[in-house]
């Protein structure tokens, strides 16, 4: 059996880290934050008192931290798992970062008997807690056979998109890119319907079963009519983080990205006005300028 750990123990990490331990294997896990590493404890995962220690009792890591500079850290450090797994260990590199500086570790990687599984997901919050993510993962076959099972115990989708690391993070990227456009035009579309006085539970109704109809759609609605703002699993500076990805990528190689464009400003002005807020927060910016808001029942003309 496996032996497995997971870097970041958050909304995400902590999702990976329990249905591994679901699904039989030994998990260990570790995270700067206390409270996280206290939380751990309660889901029965063991806690490592660093990330030398966790590589050293894990076969597959997954590294689920926020940044790039963070990822590099983690996997390249002085104290990381490069200097501290065993000759055949994979870290499966989940976290969302940009393509090149997934590119930078698994060339750094060559040579050390550690292989790199560059797989970010998609799914959010329910996908990790669920175990029902999608991983589009870009390794050595010989990596992900080794890796596959673990990432089987988090995913109910493992979508091969290449061999070289860097090409999961950038189909991630373009994934991204449509992902924001069409979250922010949900936000839009949901303050058009709150000033022209729609119910909001009717106009949910519609979109769910229309050819508009989405897990997308259907989450942002949701939490917008139910004024859902905060503590969704689905926070706003992931989101703003991912586009400004996406963005890079874009410009890196010469893409206009006009409506990845428009929903990155979008983000941006939620993030900078209610930094705490999820995703659906930018709504309210929206509706704050036009004076109107969205519920369940009747729209809230302010």
């Amino acid at each position: 059996m496996l032996r497995t750990g997971v870097v970041g123990v958050g909304d995400m990490g902590s999702g990976l880290a329990k249905n591994l331990l679901h699904n039989g294997f030994p998990t260990t896990g570790f995270d700067i934050d206390p409270v996280r590493m206290d939380a751990l404890k309660e889901l029965g995962v063991e806690p490592s008192e660093n990330v030398a220690d966790l590589g050293r009792r894990s076969d597959v890591v997954f590294v689920m931290v926020m940044h790039g500079d963070q990822a590099k850290s983690v996997i390249l450090g002085d104290d990381g798992l490069v200097n501290s797994m065993q000759a055949g260990g994979v870290v499966v590199l989940s976290a969302t970062i940009k393509p090149a500086e997934a590119t930078e570790i698994g060339q750094a990687l060559q040579g050390t008997g550690i292989g790199l599984v560059d797989s970010p997901v998609s799914g959010g919050f329910p996908g990790a807690q669920g175990g029902t993510l999608t991983m589009m993962a870009a390794g050595s076959p010989t990596d992900l056979e080794t890796a596959r099972p673990a990432m089987e115990a988090v995913s109910s989708t493992i979508w091969p998109v290449g061999e070289t690391p860097g090409q999961g993070q950038t189909v991630k990227a373009c994934l991204q890119s449509l992902l924001g456009a069409m979250f922010s035009a949900t936000f839009e579309a949901s303050v058009l319907a709150a000033k022209a006085g729609i119910n909001g539970e009717a106009f949910l109704n519609v979109v769910a079963n229309s050819s508009g109809g989405c897990g997308i759609t259907k989450t942002a609605l949701e939490n917008i009519i139910d004024r859902k703002f905060e503590g969704t699993g689905s926070h706003i500076s992931t989101m703003h983080k991912d586009l400004t990805i996406s963005m890079s990528l874009g410009e890196a190689l010469g893409v206009p990205l006009h409506t990845a464009a428009a929903a990155m400003q979008i983000f941006h002005a939620g993030k900078t006005r209610y930094p705490d807020g999820d995703n659906w927060v930018c709504t309210r910016v929206i509706e704050e300028i036009v004076g109107a808001e969205l519920h369940r029942g009747e729209a809230v003309q302010r």
